[in-house]
């Protein structure tokens, strides 16, 4: 059965940080990604990687203070958060696919076919 969970998230002040993962089963992905969906907003791109971890790419938003990785032979992605802002306060979800996707592609969400349940990160001012 094919699987994302996500995990790490919770309430953190201003300017804290925090460690999200995803753990992936039941196939192995070429793309990794997260989004998030903040209150009242529509879900949008924070970060990609490949396969080899090479092809990367950030929302201007995060640049400077998140970092995407991940780890082939724990099937898990992660997002380390740093310098958080409210602003940040989101859902936020990992997302899979198969294929292999170009920097444009990346950050598309309709690229996507398999989501996590999401995991919620509250930034307090």
């Amino acid at each position: 059965q094919v699987q994302l969970v996500e995990s790490g998230g919770g309430l953190v002040q201003a300017g804290g940080s925090l460690r999200l993962s995803c753990a992936a089963s039941g196939r192995t992905f070429n793309s990794f990604a997260w989004f998030r969906q903040g209150p009242g907003k529509e879900r949008e791109f924070v970060a990609a990687i490949n396969w080899s971890g090479g092809r990367i790419s950030y929302a201007d938003s995060v640049k400077g203070r998140f970092t995407i990785s991940r780890d082939n032979a724990r099937n898990t992605m992660y997002l380390q958060m740093n310098s958080l802002k409210p602003e940040d306060t989101a859902v936020y979800y990992c997302a899979a696919d198969l294929l292999s996707r170009s920097t444009e592609t990346m950050s598309r969400l309709v690229n996507y076919d398999y989501w996590g349940q999401g995991t919620q990160v509250t930034v307090s001012s």
